[in-house]
């Protein structure tokens, strides 16, 4: 039973470094937020990190549904332009 404890948060952990850049598709919809001010530091990414240890399920399901909002709305663009 661990060892399925051990890869869910391990895979988690990947998946938050991994995630970090594109954080807007996963927590605050399709649309990119600007940057702080000082950039990103080494907290904000370790905080993502840490959420997406343990909530990585549920922010790949927002992160499909964002996914298919921009599908849309690029569908729509290139309807709307031929």
């Amino acid at each position: 039973m661990n060892i399925y404890i051990v890869l869910f948060l391990s895979f988690g952990a990947v998946f938050g470094l991994s995630t970090y850049s594109y954080q807007h598709i996963f927590s605050e919809g399709p649309y990119k937020v600007d940057p702080a001010q000082g950039g990103s530091t080494l907290g904000s990414r370790v905080l993502w990190a840490m959420v997406c240890t343990f909530l990585w399920p549920i922010m790949i399901l927002t992160g499909l549904n964002s996914a298919l909002i921009l599908a849309k709305r690029k569908r729509r663009a290139a309807a709307a332009n031929h």
